[in-house]
């Protein structure tokens, strides 16, 4: 058996044998519906941190089991890796760096050191140039080159560059305190280097009135980048060269490419190679934008919330600690009880987008199958997340949750709505009404329903086993008093940490992402070819180092182009949907 950092893959302990025999003993003979019935034990299956309250009583866990995951982490040493994370100690070893999202929200006079220096003052540094900036912008004294003030944002950047901040931005955009600070301003996204996304974030937009940052550590992300050649020349066909600088900035690392770029490097704004795309939301990544559309001071509230559940995190005992708990849980449910996926389901609109974001956060941090010495584990890690805002979901894909895999949900309900409707006439608001079936699914999944129970309501029998709900589907309720600027902080640092602590146990390194790697050297190699084939007039041919299927795939995908040659080089827009009828695309030999 492998070693991590010298100590056994945790499935070689006592504590995860404990755990083996306890489902197979115990847990495997109970039934949710009996469990929840036991008022001291759903007392105890409780934690509540800074007013996010969770109960997690309808996990198949008892107080014991409880116990036993908690000594997991402490065989796993959790404590020891939280503490080493927070002091800044390399533990991304695979590239030697920390990983200091937690230092990006850090109040001025907290002190954390990498390599001996205090990172917290670089911090403040960048949030006061982000704070100065975003006021001159939203307060007109910044103007584009024809003096008008700049008041749509277009923020390019992919992956954690752009899930993170839309996450946060789908969260305040209905939040009335806001929603008022951003009136009369636009903030849109443009990740995909797909020409479609490209015409959808520009369109209605006017340069003059437009403001773009541009997010990339290197400045070399090929898909960025791209995207960022191709909005500069829209600004310059309808601006001039000179209007890149007062209409572009940058978020990156990698002064001399920005300013090849044609962007003032006084205009970029830092991060560091501590900060993960995937955590780096309260870096400048996240932070520029929101704050261009919210205000320094909406974002500040932001940060706030999230600090505070990291303090909580990193300094509450692990049976009242509740991001290291839901991380326990999540190890109990993929690794003992071998649930394949986690379903996010909040019941608010605005959270639309905190799904897509988790799936990042989680599937890229813990998609791994060696530890992080590089041996390989003997048990599943990693859970496949998706959803989508109740009730929504509730007519897509429950019907697979409460009849098909046992998959556990994640129900996040908010007490203040964000929003208020009451319908003269209707016995509940429209936000009890929401809340209703919050809290009703997460019952139907732990009770379920029995024959006995058909049969007492005359139900046909040819029907009975259609209509059977086995339950005992493991869910966890999370309530937040409201959904604004803090909340949302304290949410998505509860994620961050809870994905942390299940590396943490399975032994892996759940900062680096090396399996995106391999897809980037293969699209580079295919993007020569195609270059040279288009310019050459030519289609593949075995010779060209391409498996049979991929020169199949490559010619079928030339021969459907209207011209197989590129054109005389110039710019070329989706015109008809930026610029109305102004000026129609060529056909589509692009």
């Amino acid at each position: 058996m492998g070693t991590q950092g010298g100590t056994a893959l945790i499935s070689t302990t006592a504590e995860w044998r404990a755990l083996k025999e306890h489902f197979a003993n115990e847990i495997d003979k109970t039934h949710l519906r009996d469990l929840i019935a036991d008022a001291k034990r759903c007392e105890e299956l409780v934690i509540e941190s800074d007013g996010v309250y969770c109960d997690f009583a309808r996990q198949r866990v008892t107080h014991d089991t409880m116990t036993k995951l908690y000594d997991l982490a402490r065989a796993a040493g959790v404590k020891e890796k939280i503490n080493a994370m927070f002091n800044g100690e390399a533990i991304n070893s695979t590239e030697n760096r920390a990983v200091l999202h937690v230092a990006t929200r850090a109040p001025k006079d907290k002190v954390i050191n990498v390599d001996g220096k205090n990172v917290v003052p670089d911090v403040h540094d960048v949030l006061d140039k982000i704070k100065d900036f975003s006021e001159r912008v939203r307060n007109g004294e910044w103007v584009g080159e024809t003096g008008k003030p700049l008041k749509d944002v277009v923020a390019i950047g992919i992956g954690g560059s752009f899930l993170g901040p839309l996450f946060v931005h789908t969260s305040l955009r209905t939040n009335p305190e806001a929603a008022d600070e951003a009136r009369g301003r636009q903030l849109r996204f443009l990740a995909n280097v797909d020409p479609v996304d490209v015409a959808r974030s520009l369109n209605g937009l006017d340069p003059e009135t437009t403001l773009v940052i541009v997010v990339s550590k290197t400045f070399t992300t090929a898909e960025t980048m791209l995207n960022a050649r191709t909005v500069r020349a829209w600004i310059r066909a309808s601006l001039g060269e000179a209007a890149v600088s007062k209409h572009m900035v940058a978020i990156s690392t990698n002064l001399k490419l920005v300013e090849e770029f044609g962007i003032d490097p006084d205009n970029a704004f830092a991060f560091w190679d501590w900060v993960g795309g995937r955590y780096s939301v309260c870096s400048a990544v996240g932070m520029l934008p929101l704050s261009l559309q919210y205000g320094y001071d909406t974002m500040e509230q932001f940060l706030k919330g999230a600090w505070s559940m990291d303090q909580h995190f990193a300094n509450a005992p692990f049976e009242k600690n509740l991001p290291l708990t839901l991380g326990m849980l999540s190890v109990w449910n993929v690794s003992f009880l071998d649930c394949p996926a986690r379903a996010i389901l909040p019941y608010t609109q605005a959270l639309a987008k905190l799904a897509p974001h988790i799936q990042q956060v989680a599937m890229e941090s813990n998609g791994k199958g060696v530890a992080i010495d590089g041996t390989p584990l003997d048990y599943e890690t990693g859970e496949i997340d998706f959803g989508e805002p109740g009730t929504n979901g509730q007519h897509s894909f429950y019907q697979l949750i409460h009849q098909g895999r046992t998959i556990p949900c994640d129900f996040i309900g908010i007490i203040k709505s964000q929003q208020s409707v009451y319908l003269k006439g209707e016995i509940v608001s429209n936000h009890d009404e929401l809340m209703c079936n919050f809290f009703a699914q997460a019952d139907a999944l732990a009770v379920g329903k029995s024959a006995i129970e058909l049969r007492a309501e005359s139900c046909p029998d040819a029907l009975i086993p259609h209509k059977t709900f086995t339950g005992n589907r493991p869910s966890l309720s999370i309530l937040l008093p409201e959904l604004n600027a803090y909340t949302t902080g304290q949410l998505l640092s509860l994620y961050e940490h809870r994905v942390a602590t299940q590396g943490f146990v399975w032994g892996l390194n759940s900062f680096d992402q090396w399996g995106v790697e391999l897809g980037k050297v293969l699209a580079s190699r295919v993007r020569t070819s195609m270059n040279s084939k288009r310019t050459k007039g030519e289609i593949m041919t075995p010779g060209d180092g391409f498996n049979p299927s991929t020169t199949a795939l490559l010619n079928r995908y030339l021969a459907g182009k209207a011209k197989l040659i590129y054109p005389e080089p110039k710019d070329v827009f989706p015109c008809d949907l930026i610029d109305g009828d102004e000026c129609r695309p060529p056909t589509s030999y692009v």
